[in-house]
Formats: structure tokens, sequence, C-alpha cells
């Protein structure tokens, strides 16, 4: 078997990437702190049109998922492709481009949704412009990852690869299909879908946004990097591929559960739940290969802070999992539909699994891309851990109990059939749950300054040993 050595892979674009997903989850989660804020305290909209939480939501929203979540999947994937692969990455100038093409479509977010500038379309909220200029940074990331792949020098295409593969070519349809749009301005377009038609391919997109971009691309990540830092086999690879087929088989069919008690037909709705419920067996096995790889390496946890974040982020995934299943269903949805259980069923997904299990590949691929035995501390890795734990707990919890007690206020009538409570005394009783949540924001949000120190010491002491190598390298040359 033809192996190339670490030395040869390249390892620039993964430290690039790697470097901004920290950078971008800084300012996406801390922009989330700010609009949660501005929910407990509306002064801080500060009577400004781009300051105001209609425009900075979608800004968090885009920031975490695709600035923060996007740069994670392209250092883990460009990382793991080329290390399971045994071959540096296809047309290395396009992997560049990949990189400098996402870094200007967030820019270009950041200037335009405080703008208003905004397609309405929940996840998708970019103008055409730059969808257009998404599309040709997604396509060059497909040529590169899938050019490494038919270029590899091993025979088998290990599954966390699959993972990725799956994860990049139906986020390009998602994005296709739902961003047909009409240009009217440069900044203003209409989409080309109308009513309930434009809702069903809106939440189609929306759903497996989650699905494949915010799940099937960090399964890709739990099955290299979980196994790495445990030093273990995978549990078992048969249930992984069982994992793989049916996930993706799934996945595609759930997204009308959103559309529960909508003008969306009733066999939609139906076909949505029963998708959604099928969904947590695959799921589930999914979780259970991650967490039973850990056989025989449980010890492990005592002294890793690294296994400790992707080990919780399994826990988070298959909370979450279940969670949205039992969401789905018409008759659970009627109680949380609207509500701040759904807030609190998405953050357990995005800061539980997403972020956890992206902060735990990054302490992972770091010290190996910058040439280092280990981060420069595990003692504020272990920090943290429990900043990121402590604050996500505190963030779901708040959002569980004001969900369920606005769904039972909302609903609540009198015996001659009017409602007992007004929105307001709902939204009243929901302030303490508002001003947790700023608290458990900001726990996290610690966390990721935490780790913004970590990391910079690390490639700072990294530059120093490289530049002191040159040195006494230029100082042998001359004796």
């Amino acid at each position: 078997m033809n192996t190339t050595s670490s030395s040869a892979y390249n390892y620039k674009v993964v430290r690039q990437f790697a470097i901004m997903t920290v950078v971008w989850g800084i300012v996406g989660m801390g922009l989330g702190v700010f609009i949660a804020a501005q929910l407990a305290w509306p002064a801080l909209n500060f009577d400004l049109p781009w300051t105001s939480f209609g425009r900075l939501r979608p800004l968090h929203t885009n920031a975490v998922i695709f600035a923060f979540g996007g740069c994670a999947l392209f250092a883990a994937s460009y990382y793991a492709v080329q290390r399971t692969s045994h071959a540096t990455l296809f047309a290395p100038r396009l992997a560049a481009f990949t990189f400098w093409g996402w870094q200007l479509v967030i820019v270009l977010a950041a200037i335009s949704l405080p703008m208003g500038w905004t397609s309405s379309k929940e996840y998708a909220e970019l103008e055409w412009p730059i969808d257009i200029l998404i599309t040709i940074v997604w396509v060059s990331y497909a040529v590169v990852f899938f050019g490494t792949i038919i270029k590899r020098n091993v025979s088998h295409i290990y599954v966390g690869n699959w993972f990725f593969g799956s994860f990049i070519l139906t986020v390009a349809l998602l994005h296709l299909v739902n961003n047909l749009e009409i240009p009217v301005t440069l900044t203003k377009s209409y989409s080309v879908y109308a009513g309930a038609t434009d809702a069903m391919i809106q939440w189609w997109y929306g759903h497996n946004a989650v699905g494949f971009f915010l799940t099937a691309g960090f399964l890709g990540m739990m099955y290299y990097f979980v196994p790495k830092q445990a030093g273990r086999p995978v549990y078992s690879y048969r249930l992984s591929i069982v994992h793989f087929w049916a996930l993706i088989t799934l996945y595609i069919w759930a997204g009308p559960h959103h559309l529960h008690y909508t003008a969306l037909p009733d066999w939609a709705q139906s076909l949505g739940m029963v998708m959604s419920l099928v969904l947590l067996a695959p799921s589930w096995g999914g979780m259970i290969n991650g967490m039973m790889t850990l056989s025989g390496a449980w010890h492990k946890l005592r002294t890793d802070p690294i296994l400790r974040f992707l080990v919780v982020s399994l826990a988070f995934y298959g909370m979450s999992t279940f969670e949205g299943p039992m969401m789905a269903i018409k008759t659970v949805n009627a109680l949380s539909h609207y509500t701040d259980w759904t807030i609190g069923h998405v953050h357990a997904g995005a800061l539980g699994w997403v972020a956890m299990v992206s902060i735990g590949a990054l302490y992972h691929m770091l010290p190996k891309v910058f040439g280092r035995e280990e981060m420069h501390s595990i003692a504020l890795i272990n920090v943290h851990f429990w900043l990121a734990t402590i604050g996500t707990v505190l963030y779901i919890a708040s959002m569980w109990v004001n969900g369920i007690a606005q769904g039972l206020m909302w609903r609540a009538v009198n015996e001659d059939g009017t409602l007992t409570y007004s929105f307001v005394e709902a939204l009243e009783a929901s302030h303490p749950g508002f001003v947790v949540r700023v608290i458990g924001g900001t726990i996290f949000f610690a966390g990721m300054l935490v780790m913004a120190w970590n990391v910079w010491q690390t490639v700072r002491h990294t530059q120093a040993a490289e530049m002191n190598a040159a040195a006494q390298f230029s100082l042998e040359g001359v004796h």
C-alpha cells in the first residue's frame, strides 16, 4: 500500500479554516448573547434598524451555522480526507479559493443582513448575488473533496468520508432548489415559488440544512475524531454503514413537521411526522456506535477533556434526535409550536452537539497541523469543557421551562371560551427564563474566549519554535 507522509499533506488550508472557526465562533456566539439580552431587555435594540433583533437574529444564525460550523466542516473534512486517503488535497489552489471565497461570503452576510437586505427565508436569507458566490465556492469544495477521494492511495473509502460526501452533495441540491429566485435589484429578489409551495420548499431546505449541514457533516467529523482521540476502532463498522444509508434515505423527508397546523396538506404533515419518528432509529444507531467506540477506553475520560467534549457531544446528539421526533408528533407539536421549547431544542443540537464536537475536533487537529505534541494548556481545555457544558444546560433548561409555560398559557381558556391569559402575560412569565438564557449563553461564550487564548498560545509558540529552528539552521550554515 502506497502511503503519504504527514509532511506531504496540505495543512495550510486546514490551519486557516481551523483558526477562522474559532474567530467566527466568538463573533457568532457573542452576537447570540447580545440578541438574547435584547429579548430580556428590549432597550438594547437602541431603536436603530440595523441593531434591531429582527436584523441581528439572522446574522447570528448565519454566523454560527455557516461561519463557525461551515469553517469547522471545511477544516475537518480537508484534514480527514487527506489522512484517510493517504493523499494530499486535489487542486490546492482551488482549496485556497474555497477558504477566501467562504470568508467573503461571511463578510458579505455581515454587511447585508444588518442593512435589511434579505430574501426572508430561514437559514437562506442572503440575497441572490451572494447565493451565486456560495454556489461557486461550494462546487469548488466538491471538486477538491471528491478529487482527493479519486486520487486516494487506498482502495477503501472510510465511512466518515461517505458522510462528508453526502453532506456536500445534498447541501448543493438544497441550496440550488430553495434559492431559485427572480432578481428585481442588486439587493432584492422574489422566490419563484408561492404560498404553501414556497413554505414546503423552504422547510424541505430548512430541516435538511439541519439534517445534512449540521448532522451528516458533523457525523463525518465524529466518525473520524472519536476513534482517533479514544485510540480505539469504530465499535461496529457494519452499524456505521447502516447508519449512513438509513440516515440519508430518511432525513430528506422530515421537513413538513415544521408546518403542522398550517395550509400545508394534512397528508404532507403526517408524512413528515412519520418520517421524523422513523428517523430516531438511525440517529440513535449512530449515537450508540460512537459511544460504544469507547469500550475499553472509558477510563480516558478522567484525564482527557478533548475526549470528554466528543463524548458529551454524542450525548447531546442522542438527546436532540430523540426530542426532535417527539416534537414532530402532532399532539406534542400543538403545545411546542412557536414556543421557546423549539429554541431550546435547536440549541441542544447547536451548542451541545455541533459546537462541542467541533471544539473537540479542533483541539485534536490544531496541534497536529501546527506541528505540536498537544495544545498549550490541557487545564484550559478542561475549564472550557465545564463552561460549555454548564452554559448549554442552563440555556436549554430555561428554554424548555419557558416553552412549556408558553404553550400551556396560550392554550388555556375560560369556561366562556375566552383566553385565560393575554400574550403579554405569557411574555412576562417568560422573562426569568430569558435572563437565565443570557447567563447560560454568556458562560458558553466565556468558554470560547478561553479556547481562543489557548489556540493563540499554541500557534504563537509554534511560530516561535519555527523561527528558532530557522535561526539555528542558518547559524549552522555559517559555521
